[in-house]
């Protein structure tokens, strides 16, 4: 084709030199000698380049194929043999035993309301991604039971036991740590595979376990506010994370990081199983000795939640520069009144003081979500995908702040208060101190080029993982 085209400009040209002015005939044949190059030369352009997306479609699945049958089966198949050796011959089920004057059954009904939160609520939320949904919804699955079921052996660790003691009270302990990997893991969301995913939550699920003991060893700190952090915990560990696994042009947005109706349908399906349950989630480790202490989780935590979704509704019509909703900004900032009461749940016991800690979480959220999440991405290179910080991290704080204030103005006793104060602020310090620690650790460990990172132009896209039959070669 090429050939051709330098012939007849050749052509043209030799006869422009050596022969007379050229007449009407002999221009209209010029013009049709170089449209025809013109159109050959970008028709052969545009095969080249459909060639090449031919070629990368047709090489992707060998290039990706080995990444997972290498490296994720092995792993799967040694830590879930690990674990069944593990829980044959150093647990047993314990039935019958009451806690807090109540038997373990009754626990039941909560649990499943936990479990949905874990299983549906955090799946669904994470499927805005486009091309994402099904890597957001299977992988939190996966995750969550592999964390689940380590949680469960590095809580029963005791000193003077040899059996690691399981009951529905241990699954749901074990679950709420297991939400705080999948908190984390919504920072680096689409830009991982899943054996990163794994070992995110195994790591994870260790240092907040060890946060937890720390705490509670050294500074006194009660179980219930002692994991009520993972939401701290898991929001600091997951930016350390997304700050390490930085990628360049990531403040240009990746071509594949949007979303579209039908799958930010299903993420706002996830908010309501979240929003809907949160309550069960916040009341669960309440002290049941005193039956009033959990109705007022319960009422403190449905109001603050109420409270937010309405103040995130304004806030995000306030802040949009066209004055309609923002659909990020329902899925998420409603969910920040349920985050800061729950941070703060036992000190808590007036409805009034649960709505303002929700509206003050709301604003701070939705506000975050507007302004913040692009200043961390431009200012500290952090990439955050489901903005974690947001969401999770800014109403924590704000939570144990309050925590604090409440906490001071129910003592009477100024040294007394003074000395709360003071080991209230070390936990907090122990809780980011190690989170960013743990980020660090594991963030420098997934950049071993051994575990295969995704490719830039194949983040947030389920064609790397997943089969599908019904997408033709070429598209």
């Amino acid at each position: 084709m090429s050939i051709k085209i330098e012939l007849h400009i050749c052509k043209t040209s030799k006869d422009r030199a050596s022969g007379p002015a050229w007449s009407t005939a002999d221009k209209k044949r010029k013009a049709v000698v170089w449209g025809c190059a013109h159109f050959q030369i970008i028709q052969g352009l545009h095969m080249r380049q459909l060639e090449e997306q031919c070629a990368e479609n047709i090489f992707m699945a060998p290039r990706y194929a080995p990444s997972l049958r290498s490296r994720l089966a092995p792993l799967l198949l040694f830590l879930q043999l690990g674990f069944i050796v593990i829980y044959a011959f150093y647990t047993e089920i314990q039935s019958g035993v009451k806690v807090d004057g109540k038997t373990l059954s009754n626990i039941y009904p909560v649990f499943q309301d936990v479990n949905v939160m874990v299983i549906l609520g955090f799946g669904f939320l994470g499927t805005f991604l486009v091309r994402y949904s099904f890597s957001a919804s299977a992988f939190n699955l996966l995750v969550a039971v592999m964390a689940t079921q380590w949680a469960i052996i590095l809580n029963g660790i005791e000193p003077y036991n040899r059996k690691i003691r399981l009951d529905l009270r241990s699954l749901v302990d074990a679950e709420m740590c297991t939400a705080s990997a999948l908190i984390s893991i919504g920072a680096v969301l689409g830009k991982t595979n899943p054996v990163h995913l794994i070992l995110i939550s195994l790591l994870e699920v260790f240092g907040f376990i060890l946060n937890k003991w720390v705490i509670q060893t050294l500074l006194g700190t009660l179980p219930l506010n002692s994991i009520m952090l993972l939401h701290i915990f898991g929001a600091f560990f997951g930016l350390t994370l997304t700050w390490v696994l930085y990628r360049k042009g990531s403040e240009q947005r990746f071509e594949k990081e949007k979303s579209d109706r039908k799958t930010g349908l299903f993420s706002m399906l996830g908010t309501l199983f979240i929003w809907m349950f949160w309550p069960s989630f916040n009341s669960i480790l309440v002290d049941d000795r005193i039956p009033v202490r959990k109705l007022e989780a319960v009422c403190s935590t449905y109001l603050a939640l109420a409270v937010s979704a309405v103040t995130a509704a304004a806030v995000s019509l306030l802040s949009s520069p066209k004055g309609k909703l923002n659909l990020t900004h329902m899925q998420s900032c409603i969910l920040a009144g349920g985050v800061a009461v729950g941070v703060s749940i036992s000190v808590v016991h007036q409805p009034w003081e649960a709505m303002i800690i929700g509206f003050i979480a709301a604003v701070v959220s939705t506000i975050g979500h507007r302004y913040l999440k692009i200043h961390m991405l431009l200012a500290f290179q952090c990439h955050d995908t489901c903005a974690v910080l947001s969401t999770h991290g800014l109403p924590g704080l704000l939570g144990w702040l309050a925590h604090l204030i409440l906490l001071i103005k129910d003592c009477d006793d100024h040294t007394t208060a003074i000395r709360f104060a003071v080991f209230h602020i070390c936990t907090l310090l122990s809780t980011i101190a190690l989170s960013l620690s743990m980020g660090l650790i594991t963030g420098l460990l997934l950049k071993w080029n051994f575990l295969r990172p995704p490719q830039d132009r194949k983040c947030f896209d389920d064609q790397a993982f997943w089969e599908f039959p019904h997408v033709t070669l070429c598209k």
